[in-house]
């Protein structure tokens, strides 16, 4: 069931919050625990039932082993062997439905074997379940987190605003926040601004990244048949792309805390502007933001981080970056995004430094977020391509390897003599007619940038009394309870409801 579906907003997720707040209301905490429990169950089993099993699995033999680690008393093993065991065999399991296809292809590429292995289908949310219980085991290890009671376990675990696509809680997070009082009552404000959040979200997803879509999906498309791209049209889908993951992925982010909100619940920022980034230090501590600091907390400090000097501070970049990118997905192209980001990282630590007192300046400060926008840009062609082929492909075009062809009307300003050694014509730009609006295209990628680089993200506009753009102050750019804002919501919502169309999942269900 997906949060931009019909049967989701009009009748999933109104049917769970209502009764949920009905049975809270009359006091009955722990039965509307269990509710959201089977809801939340419902809601994953949707898609395929057969994997409600592993989910339940997974779900028994983490709680069991956080018990152990939290019994102090009569313990069979150390704790060490405990979490030892518990991380390995969820690593194992994800490895085996997320890898052993891959292994096993690239063994038989290699080895010049025929190891057969029956197609094994991902599961739902396995990346985003398993990590968030991994964190669980660390700190239930570290003495940091306790969980006796299942239920409320299977809470954190299954909780279906993040259950799918994250964010990446803690347990600490969220479950202290299950004890009060308050959120088994409809509150207004909580309404108001989860909705708001919600609409936003949904906005996001079904006009501005399905309609980007539009001119990505081409251009990869074309470039996996082999087709040669001209160089405007690999950028353009590039740059396209580019966008429509940002909207894709921050979309379904915003709609993931809008609907917990609903509930009273608040649930960490996965977002703040990645695209505002001036390096790509600061690009990761904006995109994607608890898996970032899983990342950082989890596997960069646990290989050692920046202890043991600087060519060991480098390498436990790389390392993570590619574990990053292995994460993401079973594919030598992830693989090759998460080792080009290590380093980007690792060139930005560097640059910064031999160049640390260096006086801060506006064209300094754009120069900077141009570089970072242009590596970004870059790297997302490995992470949407679907073979190291395409992406091969899309980047000679994006080089000007295949030429580059200019608008006819420049023939008479330029120099052709002198330009065309360069392997510059003036044919146009239209090219193989794969972007078939090109103005339609630059009106989106335009109007996108300043959706994205100008306006306030979602926690600014919701939370922010004023806006601030370098030196200008948006103070009309702020939501407010009123009769104005909820009229701009409804047709927000209204707008993006009506421009629904088919099942348009969500990029990152498929990590």
């Amino acid at each position: 069931m997906l949060f931009n579906s019909y049967e989701f907003i009009f009748l999933f997720l109104p049917t769970v919050l209502l009764v949920f707040h009905m049975i809270g209301r009359q006091g009955h905490q722990r039965v509307a625990i269990t509710w959201l429990v089977g809801a939340s169950l419902f809601f994953y089993g949707w898609w395929n039932p057969t994997y409600l099993g592993l989910l339940l699995f997974s779900i028994l033999f983490n709680y069991s082993i956080g018990i152990s680690l939290n019994n102090t008393h009569k313990v069979v093993l150390s704790k060490k062997t405990l979490l030892a065991i518990g991380v390995s065999t969820n690593l194992t399991t994800l490895g085996y439905f997320k890898y052993a296809n891959f292994f096993v292809d690239n063994l038989n590429n290699l080895a010049g074997t025929n190891l057969i292995l029956q197609q094994v289908i991902l599961p739902l949310a396995i990346s985003f379940f398993t990590f968030q219980q991994i964190a669980y085991l660390v700190d239930a290890y570290k003495g940091k987190t306790k969980e006796y009671n299942f239920l409320n376990y299977c809470l954190f675990i299954t909780f279906f605003p993040q259950l799918i696509a994250g964010p990446i809680v803690h347990h600490k997070e969220m479950m202290p926040q299950f004890v009060k009082n308050t959120i088994y009552k409809i509150r207004s404000k909580n309404l108001a601004i989860g909705l708001t959040i919600f609409a936003l979200g949904l906005f996001k997803k079904v006009v501005l990244a399905d309609g980007l879509s539009d001119f990505s999906m081409p251009v990869f498309n074309a470039a996996e048949l082999g087709i040669t791209l001209t160089f405007f049209e690999a950028w353009s889908g590039s740059i396209a792309y580019t966008l429509q993951i940002y909207f894709d992925f921050s979309g379904y982010s915003d709609m993931a805390i809008g609907i917990a909100r609903m509930f009273g619940i608040r649930l960490p920022i996965n977002f703040n502007s990645p695209y505002k980034a001036t390096s790509v230090i600061d690009f990761w501590r904006r995109w994607h933001m608890t898996l970032s600091r899983f990342l950082k907390h989890y596997v960069y400090i646990t290989f050692g981080g920046n202890r043991k000097g600087e060519v060991r501070r480098h390498t436990n970049i790389i390392i993570t970056m590619l574990l990053g990118g292995l994460w993401h997905g079973a594919g030598w192209t992830f693989v090759l995004w998460g080792l080009l980001h290590g380093f980007y990282l690792v060139i930005n630590h560097i640059w910064r430094s031999i160049f640390k007192n260096r006086v801060e300046s506006k064209l300094k400060i754009f120069t900077s977020w141009s570089v970072t926008f242009l590596a970004v840009v870059v790297s997302w062609v490995l992470f949407r391509a679907e073979s190291l082929d395409s992406a091969k492909n899309i980047y000679l075009s994006m080089l000007g390897v295949n030429g580059i062809s200019l608008p006819t009307r420049f023939k008479n300003i330029l120099n052709y003599s002198w330009i065309e050694k360069y392997n510059i014509d003036f044919n146009g730009i239209i090219g193989n007619g794969i972007i078939k609006d090109h103005r339609e295209l630059a009106v989106w990628i335009t109007a996108s940038l300043i959706l994205i680089l100008v306006f306030p993200n979602v926690q600014q506009f919701i939370y922010q009394r004023n806006y601030k753009l370098y030196n200008l102050k948006f103070i009309f750019i702020r939501w407010s309870p009123t009769l104005l804002w909820i009229g701009l919501t409804s047709i927000i919502l209204i707008v993006s409801i009506v421009t629904i169309s088919g099942d348009s999942e969500f990029i990152y269900f498929n990590f």
